[in-house]
């Protein structure tokens, strides 16, 4: 995925280009770079300087769809979350190194599949 090798500032221009313009140096100054941004949600966000709810909301959603991850339900056991496929991938992905940089997303659902027999 091409947002995994963005740069702090093709963040910034991401954030801008969503509608906030004004949390652009939130992002730089924390150097949020796209292997960062799978971690972007409303726990994270006070910890940049987004504090506004609303904004909260609507950033974290925008990350969701702009990596493909689904909205994890209300209704579920807090206790043992149940992780989507794309948000498990994306987290490996956000690690830096040689492997981790030429797994794909089929290879890693194999490894997934492989892993629960």
């Amino acid at each position: 995925m091409e947002v995994l090798h963005w740069t702090c500032n093709d963040v910034a221009a991401w954030i801008e280009s969503v509608g906030f313009p004004h949390y652009k140096a939130c992002f730089t100054d924390n150097m949020i770079t796209g292997r960062k941004l799978i971690y972007v949600n409303c726990t994270y966000l006070p910890r940049l300087g987004v504090t506004n709810f609303k904004d909260m909301q609507v950033i974290s959603a925008c990350v969701r769809e702009l990596l493909g991850i689904r909205e994890t339900s209300l209704s579920r056991s807090i206790a043992d979350p149940p992780r989507d496929s794309m948000s498990l991938f994306l987290e490996e992905k956000s690690r830096t190194g040689e492997q981790v940089d030429s797994l794909t997303f089929q290879a890693f659902m194999s490894d997934m599949r492989r892993d629960r027999k």
